[in-house]
């Protein structure tokens, strides 16, 4: 394995200040204008990269072709995210969010100071065979940058023969790395429910058709997806977040509106559930006389790491920061990715890299991206960079 790029405290220093300064400015899915433009500013700053804008809206790319020959063209893509949530911050520090309502909670602004990292440390000394593709990808909360970068061709302009990401993980010792074969993100879906009945008094429900009931019925029923229809073995979760209906004591509202999220690990085990659902819907609804309209929305596919790629991810992990750093047991979560789109056009590898068991949660107001695993992120990527685009002997 090749020794990775040493990182001077300047560099070092520099980056935690790009962090910092994401981090007071943080914008939302689609919105990331001021943060594409900072990234692509000091990308064009870099010599021997190239810089391309405008993917997916907000999508920044920027390429490095290695300074040594490489007769069968390789290339490899790393990944950040660039987006914030819609969460009022509530940390006080001192380079808090200055826009309220929007935070970055999730710790983006640390992916995109780490890979802007890497990009100036490989660039320094780009010793190393093929090219590398720096992705700076907009909109992975609730939006699918991820599909829309790939949508409008990024492998098509960016050739990767695979691609890699990774996200900061609190409850991890600080420094570990959880890598793993296959899925280790949920797929996301959600759905909406409408039950329409006939209003009416509420003292004379007789004369008309409650969809209360069923709703309530269904709130209950779903839950057998999970527990009478699929795998013990597999993880589905179906939850119902939201029911809306009524607007005052004594009538009996017409419609009753449902909403929630389901989550699932297996590619089959996903695609079981949306008929399903819509099965057992329909059959409470015609139970009760309601009719019900349901709109699916399959947003994010399970993200699911290929062996090939994973093992040189374990390696690299590895010879960076010790076997015992390198969890691969790990559970995967049901949280989810748009990461994985791009695992689904190419294979590659996703990990985790703990910031800290006591640290807040992900999505939390008090969460902060831990500076700490800057260096160690950056260590990884440029290791990774290495080991995979090392020249021919």
């Amino acid at each position: 394995m090749s020794t990775p790029v040493h990182l001077d405290d300047d560099l070092l220093a520099q980056v935690r200040a790009w962090r910092r300064a994401l981090h007071r400015h943080p914008e939302t899915a689609f919105e990331e204008h001021q943060t594409a433009a900072f990234v692509a500013d000091r990308l064009r700053a870099l010599p021997g990269v190239t810089v391309s804008t405008g993917l997916a809206g907000t999508g920044v790319v920027a390429s490095l072709q290695g300074s040594h020959p490489d007769p069968t063209g390789r290339a490899i893509g790393l990944r950040a995210d660039l987006d914030a949530l819609h969460i009022h911050e509530q940390t006080d520090l001192p380079y808090a969010s200055t826009q309220r309502g929007r935070m970055h909670a999730c710790g983006h602004d640390g992916h995109t100071a780490m890979l802007l990292g890497a990009a100036h440390a490989l660039a320094a000394k780009p010793d190393f065979a093929g090219s590398v593709h720096f992705i700076f990808q907009p909109a992975e909360e609730n939006e699918g940058g991820g599909r829309v970068m790939v949508d409008e061709g990024l492998f098509d302009q960016f050739p990767c023969d695979a691609v890699f990401g990774l996200h900061n993980w609190p409850g991890l010792p600080e420094g570990h790395i959880v890598v793993r074969p296959g899925p280790i993100m949920a797929a996301f879906d959600t759905f909406e429910i409408t039950l329409e009945g006939q209003g009416t008094h509420a003292a004379k429900p007789h004369q008309g058709i409650d969809p209360m009931i069923p709703a309530a019925q269904l709130v209950l029923a779903l839950q057998t997806i999970a527990s009478r229809h699929t795998d013990p073995t597999q993880a589905v979760v179906v939850s119902v977040t939201q029911i809306h209906g009524g607007d005052t004591w004594n009538v009996i509202p017409q419609t009753v509106t449902l909403r929630g999220t389901v989550r699932a690990l297996d590619p089959a085990v996903h695609e079981a559930v949306e008929p399903r659902l819509r099965q057992i819907t329909h059959g409470i609804a015609a139970a009760h006389g309601c009719r019900a309209d349901i709109r699916y929305e399959r947003r994010y596919p399970p993200t699911v790491n290929s062996v090939a790629e994973t093992a040189l991810a374990q390696q690299v992990a590895r010879g960076t920061f010790g076997h015992e750093a390198v969890i691969t047991d790990h559970a995967p979560s049901m949280g989810s990715e748009d990461f994985a789109f791009m695992l689904q056009r190419r294979p590659g590898c996703y990990i985790w890299m703990g910031i800290g068991r006591d640290r807040p949660p992900l999505h939390n107001p008090r969460y902060d991206f831990n500076d700490a695993i800057l260096a160690p992120g950056i260590q990884y990527w440029t290791a990774l960079v290495h080991t995979a685009l090392a020249p021919a002997p």
